[in-house]
């Protein structure tokens, strides 16, 4: 699809765009955790609230004792995120991979690709040599944020001291080509118009149609509070813009109903708009409710499951690569071999 034909979707009808996408197929989610190491943050990006909160930054032994505690409740993904902290850099995080792989099997996904460039440059290392260093340290997969509106014309607004479009798409490209998976997110409803999304959703299309390496696309409704703007999508808006995502993203396994940006309702109305997955159990996330998200901190299995059997969709547990491990069919399990 062209960047004109994209942009056109939008201006379709939601009950259309909804025909377009409604599918029967299973419902996923994965047993996960995510850990903040630090919001102490170089780049005070416009759009982001959670570097104005009280400064921390976790230790080592702090980050692997979260980790280690999830894993033995349950957690198979392991989802790794913070800040640029200047004060930190590769060998943190290389210890922190190397003692959580080897004392537990969940998988590490770990780091935005903002992260990766801004700790790679720091460090006067390469992208690549950056990333196989973190790679036989335990990192599998890379996280998606970062990426926010890949529009220089957008970021030089929103998060004018991150890198560039082009950058991001590079990191991910090396990543992919290196044997470490990826999401990829689309932070929208702030300052965007409608083809600068279409612009994102193109251009992660054409990375994907060449490696390959992402797994799921998050897209991420904006929230204001904390933040130097005051604008949010609307409900409509939102469903909108994942049901686009679903037509667009095809080569992608997922499009997830980030349920803690959303909210569980609008979460539940968005397994009927293209999203195929709920993400997961989350545990202690920071970052979306310094901005001002109203939902709980974590979700058990069971809510997971009610919510997608009330959208009248079939609940599945995943891993970290999308491979369905139970499927829960009239409140029974049956479990993948």
């Amino acid at each position: 699809m062209s960047i004109r034909e994209i942009e056109n979707l939008f201006r379709k009808d939601i009950h259309e765009l909804g025909c377009m996408v409604n599918s029967s197929e299973p419902v996923t989610f994965s047993i996960n955790a995510q850990i903040n190491y630090s919001n102490v943050c170089e780049t005070k990006c416009r759009i982001c609230a959670y570097h104005r909160g009280k400064q921390f930054t976790l230790s080592v032994e702090e980050v692997v004792s979260e980790a280690l505690k999830a894993s033995r409740a349950g957690a198979k993904e392991l989802h790794i995120v913070g800040s640029h902290n200047p004060e930190l850099g590769i060998e943190y995080f290389e210890e922190i991979f190397k003692k959580i792989s080897s004392q537990s099997n969940a998988t590490i996904k770990a780091l935005t690709a903002a992260e990766v460039y801004y700790y790679a440059k720091k460090e006067k290392m390469s992208i690549r040599e950056f990333l196989n260093r973190l790679k036989s340290a335990g990192l599998e997969i890379l996280t998606g944020g970062g990426a926010e509106i890949l529009v220089d014309s957008v970021r030089k607004e929103i998060c004018p001291k991150k890198c560039r479009s082009e950058e991001w798409l590079r990191v991910m490209r090396i990543a992919h080509e290196t044997g470490i998976k990826s999401n990829a997110t689309m932070l929208f409803g702030h300052l965007e118009s409608t083809r600068h999304r279409a612009i994102h959703l193109y251009k992660l299309r054409k990375l994907q149609d060449k490696t390959n390496g992402f797994l799921a696309f998050i897209p991420l409704p904006f929230h204001p509070e904390g933040t130097d703007f005051s604008f949010k999508p609307s409900p409509v808006d939102i469903l909108k813009t994942i049901a686009v995502s679903r037509v667009v993203l095809s080569n992608f396994k997922g499009i997830k109903a980030y349920w803690v940006m959303l909210g569980l309702e609008l979460a539940e109305i968005a397994l009927s708009y293209g999203a195929n997955d709920l993400d997961g159990t989350i545990g202690k996330e920071r970052i979306a409710h310094s901005a001002g998200a109203k939902t709980p901190e974590g979700l058990g299995v069971e809510e997971l499951i009610r919510i997608i059997r009330n959208a009248n969709r079939i609940p599945a547990e995943r891993d970290a690569f999308f491979n369905i491990l139970r499927v829960y069919e009239d409140r029974k399990v049956r479990v993948r071999e």
